[in-house]
């Protein structure tokens, strides 16, 4: 059987062609390509060191009622409650984390064009229970009960 050549360098496609992008992109929403972009975007900045605490505030500015002040709330609780934890942005989302690695998130819902906020937990959270526990909690508004359940999961999260 006669060897095949390989490729020359002229008739090999560039990883970064138009066309490569696009199928990278395939099968995802807008929302999900945009959440994807920001990332690429964070690790850029992140790589530049910037200060994660003016992102995550931006970021909670740009919001829409009654997220923003939901957003603001949690973000004033996890500071309080959490301090090991550092603001930062996540796939364009106010996210904390503890040594590099986000342990909570809020996300808008008008992120992913939901019809409530997000109050989520990675992996690295310590919230485990039996064989199966939450790590999302819907929210459409913040009671005095649901902040104090906030800051209890937090302080676990992150023993």
């Amino acid at each position: 059987m006669a060897k095949r050549k390989p490729a020359t360098k002229a008739t090999q496609k560039s990883a970064k062609s138009p066309t490569a992008t696009k199928k990278r992109y395939e099968g995802f929403t807008d929302e999900e390509r945009g959440a994807m972009k920001d990332r690429v975007q964070e690790q850029n900045v992140a790589s530049q060191k910037a200060d994660g605490e003016s992102e995550v505030l931006a970021k909670i500015a740009e919001m829409r009622e009654p997220d923003r002040a939901m957003a603001k709330r949690v973000h004033a609780i996890i500071k309080a409650s959490a301090p090991a934890l550092s603001p930062r942005t996540w796939y364009g989302m106010p996210a904390y984390a503890k040594d590099g690695k986000v342990v909570c998130f809020f996300q808008s819902a008008q992120k992913f064009k939901s019809r409530y906020a997000t109050f989520g937990f990675s992996d690295v959270a310590h919230l485990d229970e039996g064989a199966m526990w939450p790590v999302a909690f819907a929210l459409t508004r913040l009671t005095t009960a649901d902040e104090a359940r906030i800051e209890a999961l937090v302080k676990k999260a992150v023993s």
